[in-house]
């Protein structure tokens, strides 16, 4: 059994505590140094450390974590310093194949792609080989494996590396000048104009860097990567900011890079898009903050289902203690009738060069509605008109409900997360801060926050508003896939238990499919014209957005989640001649 003790150097506050855990330590009562101070820290020594919880249950932070790992987890391949986060074995590129790494946030995924890309060098928890670098160190580490003859072939310069990161806004950061000045830069392949058409960002090519929107900096980060003469592509998180439509193709792009003298690597949370943009998965497993473990690779199918099940068999490892399951029952072929919460009836809305049309709708009491549509198609001025942020130019929106949203954009500020959910950790602790876990961050000030911690916080704020409409715009972004749908579930049980209505606008169809009872479906030309069609049933709605994306949708028989059908392929085929995109 290997013991590792993790101190969480952001929750720890010696000043506040007084060092509670070293005067409550029976070693340390011992006369022995288990845990001692170190420029005022403390710092445990876990080859003394017993295992006993006496340190971390004294802890008023919770910072403190002594964690039993199996010896099959091995020696850590890095380490953040003493009782940091320690990272266990990488994985591996495949070439000729799509990689994918799933797991939840905070468990080392984006640390082991910069390694595999050289931008990192592994420490192996501080124990230093006279001579050997971190490359020579990898090799002998992996020696006898698959692992170690890719790292060879890094270290001789026959694996070239183009390394996409997750947070492409330090570009915006970084770089001044037009999007075409940028790709000419990293073009070592001489294929800008074909790229940036494939990837549809040939009209933005001028703009300035700054001035293009979420969804085109990410294809502009992804073209600037491929452009690259490399043999292994890394992706982390390629398709965060954009719709469904720009994911779909993006999966197809980065799938087609594989070749026999080619190999893409990718972490990816939106299920479906895993599903379909790779061919292997490693699944990535811990706990937040303090360790990760990588597995053996796996069929992406089985991979997936092995994630959601919480347990990997080969390894005899529960990482969860509860499994992830998916409703098996048919969509609904007509909408649900109930008291009626808010309607509108002829929404005009001029915005600039874009047009807005609405006919005719309503939502009733305890429903949740899905909204999709591509980037700029008026989704969001949608949910603002309904939420009166603004007015139509013509028709109307009835008036005699209370709005709380939830905007897609999130503002950082000063204030405490303590201060700003003092009603939901009031009248919600139950039913929101537990399941969202944020009674961790309630200490911490917003601007101190993570993407995804931000959102959960966002979510809670305005959940635990009284209203009877809520509109969350994007409720998924930043999220972890254990996270997303423990976000549905709450939701749905929020719309049901307090008898409200929900309208939600997302990207991640697995998220709309799992949350969603009737849909809004925006057609038109995005930044030029949005149309508003719905609610319809899922069915009807579903229907109707697949056959504008040209994919069909098949229910996995395992975990019976949601999984899209290769083109041409048998199931595919059937559910087109049928007119069934959407499962049955």
């Amino acid at each position: 059994m290997t013991r590792i003790a993790i101190i969480e150097k952001e929750k720890c506050n010696p000043s506040e505590c007084g060092l509670v855990c070293m005067r409550f330590c029976p070693r340390n009562r011992m006369g022995e140094e288990c845990i001692v101070a170190v420029d005022g820290r403390p710092i445990i020594n876990e080859e003394l450390c017993r295992g006993c919880p006496i340190c971390t249950k004294k802890c008023p932070f919770n910072a403190i974590h002594i964690i039993n790992l199996p010896e099959e987890a091995g020696k850590p391949i890095h380490r953040f310093g003493d009782n940091g986060f320690a990272l266990y074995s990488l994985p591996i590129p495949i070439f000729g194949k799509s990689v994918g790494i799933v797991g939840k946030n905070g468990i080392g995924k984006s640390t082991a792609l910069k390694i595999i890309a050289g931008l990192l060098e592994p420490n192996f928890a501080g124990q230093a080989e006279e001579g050997k670098t971190g490359i020579d160190r990898l090799i002998s580490f992996f020696k006898g494996s698959e692992a170690q003859i890719f790292f060879e072939r890094v270290k001789s310069g026959r694996v070239r590396i183009a390394y996409k990161p997750q947070n492409v806004e330090g570009i915006t950061r970084t770089y001044n000048g037009s999007v075409r000045d940028l790709l000419a830069k990293t073009d070592e392949k001489g294929m800008l104009s074909e790229i940036a058409a494939r990837l549809g960002i040939d009209k933005v090519m001028d703009n300035d860097i700054k001035n293009i929107s979420g969804g085109e900096l990410q294809r502009v980060a992804i073209a600037a990567t491929v452009l690259k003469k490399a043999n292994l592509y890394i992706f982390d998180e390629p398709t965060s900011f954009l719709d469904i439509k720009q994911r779909i193709r993006v999966s197809r792009f980065i799938r087609e890079l594989a070749d026999p003298e080619t190999a893409a690597l990718v972490v990816e949370h939106d299920l479906i898009i895993l599903d379909y943009i790779t061919d292997l998965v490693h699944i990535m497993y811990g706990r937040e903050a303090c360790f990760g473990v990588v597995s053996m690779p796996k069929a992406t199918r089985v991979g997936i289902n092995v994630y959601l099940s919480g347990y990997l068999r080969e390894e005899n490892m529960r990482f969860r203690d509860n499994e992830i399951k998916f409703e098996a029952k048919p969509p609904a072929h007509k909408l649900r009738k109930g008291v009626e919460i808010v309607s509108w009836k002829g929404l005009e809305k001029e915005l600039g060069n874009f047009s807005l049309d609405a006919e005719e709708g309503g939502l009733s009491k305890d429903h949740v509605a899905g909204i999709l549509g591509e980037n700029g198609i008026g989704k969001t001025s949608f949910v603002r008109v309904l939420a009166g942020e603004i007015k139509p130019d013509k028709g109307e929106v009835s008036e005699k409900v209370k709005v709380a949203y939830k905007p897609q954009y999130l503002k950082a500020g000063d204030e405490l997360v303590a201060a700003v959910l003092k009603d939901a950790v009031t009248k919600h602790s139950t039913s929101l801060i537990k399941p969202l876990q944020i009674e961790p961050l309630l200490n911490k000030r917003l601007s101190e926050l993570s993407g995804g911690e931000l959102q959960r916080v966002a979510i809670a704020h305005c959940l635990s508003s009284d209203v009877k409409l809520f509109l969350l715009d994007e409720p998924s972004a930043y999220l972890d896939v254990e996270q997303r749908l423990a976000v549905a579930r709450i939701i749905k049980d929020i719309a049901e238990r307090r008898g409200v209505s929900m309208l939600i606008v997302d990207h991640d169809l697995l998220f709309i499919d799992n949350i969603s009872e009737q849909l809004i479906v925006f057609e038109g030309e995005p930044a030029v014209h949005g149309i508003v069609k719905g609610p319809m049933p899922m069915e009807e709605g579903m229907n109707l957005f697949l056959e504008k994306l040209g994919i069909t949708l098949r229910r996995d028989e395992q975990s019976r989640r949601p999984r899209v059908n290769k083109p041409g392929s048998r199931k595919d085929r059937e559910q087109r001649e049928v007119g069934k995109l959407y499962y049955t």
